[in-house]
């Protein structure tokens, strides 16, 4: 059952939990995108894609029109893609600003990180905060500055801070589901119809770690207040 977090004639947001594709692909399963078209029952356009163990918002466009204005503020980078992010390792400093240069490997479905521009490279920014610790975890807050394939699997995995259960990029075990634990957590974007600028949030899956030290914990709301 999809879990609709908005919905009006121009467009949907879901928050997809891990282990769905946002769309079909080679092993045949149910994609977010065939189960949101089957609900509104016609076609959609996916406006952005989150990987399959990830969990958090999708939007998608119900017209083409729609579909066209959201690509314009895509490509104008004036929309604002906020995640969680759960790591083994305490980051070098509690925030900061990551570039690299990613290259994709289509075979191995992976991104090779290098710290200067290389052929076949693309540049990749984020930026992140630390918001709380537990003895074995760290939480942070990632804001993308860039949208490169496994961007920030890969960058924090380049600051030996691989994210929990993500194995493909360095994490000690995988995760019972094969989630892992990154979470696009806010989206914010102009209302192709209206203008009107529009923020919507996502809850963390409901999941011990994320309830000790996601949203659900006490403390969060003064984060955000500040508008972190």
């Amino acid at each position: 059952m999809l879990n609709i977090l908005h919905e009006n004639p121009a467009f949907l947001v879901v928050n997809k939990p891990p282990g769905l594709t946002s769309q079909p692909d080679k092993t045949g399963d149910d994609s977010l995108l065939t189960l949101a078209e089957a609900y509104c029952g016609h076609p959609l356009h996916l406006v952005h894609r989150i990987d399959r163990p990830v969990s958090g918002l999708v939007l998608f466009a119900k017209t083409t029109e729609a579909m066209v204005l959201f690509s314009a503020q895509f490509q104008a980078r004036t929309v604002q893609k906020d995640y969680l992010a759960m790591v083994q390792n305490m980051p070098p400093k509690p925030e900061g600003t990551l570039v690299h240069y990613l290259k994709k490997n289509q075979a191995k479905n992976t991104s090779t990180v290098y710290d200067e521009e290389q052929p076949g490279t693309e540049r990749a920014e984020l930026r992140y905060q630390l918001l709380d610790s537990s003895k074995h975890y760290h939480l942070l807050h990632i804001q993308l500055v860039t949208g490169r394939h496994h961007q920030i699997r890969a960058q924090l995995a380049a600051i030996k801070c691989p994210i929990k259960g993500d194995v493909k990029y360095g994490a000690r075990r995988s995760n019972p589901d094969r989630s892992i634990h990154l979470h696009a957590w806010r989206l914010a974007f102009d209302n192709p119809a209206t203008g009107e600028r529009i923020l919507l949030e996502a809850p963390p899956p409901e999941e011990v770690l994320w309830q000790a030290l996601g949203p659900a914990k006490e403390g969060w709301s003064m984060f955000r207040k500040a508008g972190n």
